[in-house]
């Protein structure tokens, strides 16, 4: 087994008196992609967020190719090669393809603020990206507004890869899509694994979807690690019963059956 192109050693997250993250470790490797699962409260925002730069840990250490990190805000994560795809995915519905895959990076012919943007040279760089990952745009000038949201974010996606995303950190990919939206984005994340440079994060919800691409699984419960694992050492109860917080099946139907 490859070394980790990320490793977190335990990492303590503390909000005053609360403790959101207590000595969480985990290690992601390139070519895979690694689900992080847990229900809500778990300490998974918190996580992805440390990653991020958005907040700095508390106790304990990023490995980043072996060698210690301090991502002490966005910018510095994101030079690092961290990339984030969140919810919202950042993009503006009314402005083209183009403009917001490239949104304050544009391609320019002389000296900013005032250089020509080379709109020709966008829009195929556009096309081309979003191709590497198997997404067609015929018009990259259209408004985002009209992709669906497969496509949506699949361009997140080839935004963060193109721009020096090493881990790709992916939000709830498939909340709040129909199934064949659902399908497209599983699909793209299955082109990213395939690159083997990359390494993805996969936060969700969906134990299936975790199961038809993942390749390795952290599962939190209340701020720790309660399970680790490849897939193939995984069953699907495996897997429900720790999202579940390690809760035993029976002791919630026994609690179910209790109600009157």
């Amino acid at each position: 087994m490859a070394d980790p192109l990320i490793r977190l050693e335990n990492i303590v997250k503390r909000f005053g008196n609360f403790t959101a993250l207590n000595g969480v470790s985990m290690d992601v490797h390139a070519g895979e992609v690694h689900a992080l699962l847990g229900d809500n409260g778990a300490g998974k925002s918190t996580l992805i967020k440390i990653l991020a730069g958005v907040h700095q840990p508390t106790e304990g250490t990023i490995y980043l190719d072996g060698q210690p990190v301090s991502f002490r805000n966005p910018l510095v994560a994101s030079d690092a090669g961290i990339g984030t795809v969140y919810q919202d995915l950042a993009l503006n519905s009314l402005t083209s393809v183009t403009r917001n895959f490239f949104v304050g990076r544009e391609i320019t012919r002389g000296p900013r603020p005032f250089g020509i943007l080379q709109t020709a040279k966008m829009n195929s760089v556009t096309k081309q990206e979003m191709a590497k990952i198997g997404i067609n745009i015929a018009d990259p000038e259209q408004a985002v507004g009209t992709m669906s949201g497969g496509q949506r974010q699949a361009l997140a996606i080839a935004r963060a890869i193109h721009f020096g995303a090493r881990v790709l950190i992916l939000d709830e990919p498939t909340s709040a899509l129909g199934q064949k939206q659902q399908l497209e984005v599983l699909k793209t994340i299955k082109r990213v694994q395939k690159r083997g440079d990359i390494a993805v994060i996969l936060i969700t919800h969906n134990e299936i979807h975790a199961q038809l691409v993942a390749d390795r699984y952290t599962f939190l419960s209340l701020g720790q690690v309660i399970g680790e694992g490849v897939a193939d050492n995984l069953a699907g109860g495996d897997i429900r019963q720790l999202m579940a917080g390690g809760a035993q099946m029976a002791d919630l139907e026994e609690e179910l059956t209790a109600i009157n």
